[in-house]
């Protein structure tokens, strides 16, 4: 088997699965994109078995600590595995995320679950190259009526593959139907947001709607809908919700419908939207914000930092004087203290003075490896406005 030999002082040797580019001493073997390859020190121990991509800043990810093949029996276990986790666990395992990546030791890996429909996402160009075997190992276990591909992450040019979707096997046409805390959604799998539905907030809807009762409130980034709907379900005085995506909102307007609840939909820009509520010195009793990633990579870190505390300072000042804020951030990039720290500052910047009343953790179907901080990047916290500070 070829493989690397890595350099003293690697994150690898220190518990992480990554190999920089910078971190290789050599290669032996002449090992090609998308390989196996072994993972050896400078003293010829061996590190495990990993994936190889020459084109990847991530030249190897190592899956096993061991010599390993990918071949269609590792990937039954590896899937089994991780539905035995989240089964033991408590997870539904009929709506969830039912492979998350090196998590679950399957490097670009994501297989999220509607009923008997799955979603795959093969982020690496090893585990790209082995989708057969992926499809007929999830098949097997899980006899699904369609496999969707969503191939559509911009993260894959970095591996150097192209962005397609489409139906790897079963029914074209099939349309996920789910329910989630006793409201009816239908997803469009081939062409709604990500893989479909926001499986990370499954938990969080319900409890943000535990506060929604008798409140005016405001979902930013709505979506689908599913927090302007679970408010709405909640016993609101009244929601309005926000989203610039007019394919989203259409499926929003279609939930609602199909759940008999009211809400006053906006297509517009949340800035834009969040400025002009300003001016017209609207108010709100519950605000949420749950954007999109505002950037894929470090050197946008900046640029995201302020866009989060301008978006923090506008809803701290459209917050009546005992408002609540439920935000999230889905970006990995952003630390949980960078987070804070911007919240605080646009506490600072609004004139406005909060208790937290909780924090919004990563779901256990989205499970967190503490030798790879890679594998977390949810993020939320629920504030609560001081009158007369």
């Amino acid at each position: 088997m070829a493989g690397l030999v890595i350099k003293p002082r690697a994150r690898i040797l220190h518990g992480h699965d990554w190999v920089f580019s910078g971190e290789v001493l050599k290669a032996f073997g002449n090992p090609a994109d998308g390989d196996v390859i072994s993972l050896k020190d400078g003293k010829d121990h061996l590190l495990g078995s990993a994936i190889y991509n020459s084109k990847s800043q991530i030249v190897a990810r190592r899956f096993s600590r061991r010599k390993q093949l990918l071949d269609l029996d590792f990937f039954q276990r590896r899937i089994a595995q991780a539905v035995e986790y989240r089964t033991r666990r408590g997870v539904n395992p009929a709506l969830c995320r039912l492979v998350w990546s090196e998590s679950d030791g399957l490097p670009g890996v994501i297989v999220d679950r509607y009923g008997d429909l799955l979603v795959l996402q093969t982020l690496t160009l090893a585990m790209d190259q082995r989708k057969e075997l992926i499809v007929d190992a999830l098949s097997e276990l899980l006899q699904p009526r369609a496999i969707f591909e969503r191939n559509d992450a911009p993260v894959r040019r970095a591996e150097g593959m192209e962005l397609h979707t489409g139906v790897w096997r079963g029914d074209p046409s099939a349309t996920a139907e789910i329910e989630v805390n006793g409201l009816r959604f239908s997803v469009d799998l081939l062409n709604a947001q990500k893989t479909g539905f926001y499986l990370d907030q499954l938990q969080h809807y319900s409890t943000v709607a535990e506060h929604a009762r008798g409140r005016r409130v405001l979902d930013c980034f709505t979506s689908q809908g599913a927090f302007a709907l679970a408010c709405a379900h909640g016993g609101a005085a009244g929601v309005t919700a926000v989203e610039a995506s007019s394919e989203s909102l259409t499926a929003a307007r279609a939930n609602a419908e199909r759940n008999h609840l009211q809400v006053n939909w906006i297509e517009q820009d949340v800035f834009q939207f969040l400025r002009s509520a300003e001016k017209a010195e609207a108010e709100y009793d519950l605000i949420i914000l749950d954007p999109p990633s505002f950037t894929k990579t470090k050197g946008g870190l900046h640029n995201a930092m302020r866009g989060y505390r301008e978006l923090h300072v506008r809803a701290f000042q459209l917050l009546s004087k005992d408002g609540l804020l439920a935000t999230f951030s889905c970006s990995h990039h952003v630390s949980e203290s960078a987070f804070a720290q911007t919240i605080s500052d646009a506490l600072v910047d609004a004139r406005r003075s909060a208790r937290r009343l909780r924090r919004f953790e990563q779901a256990l179907d989205h499970p967190v490896l503490p030798t790879l901080p890679e594998t977390e990047y949810f993020k939320g916290v629920l504030l609560e406005m001081m009158p007369g500070r």
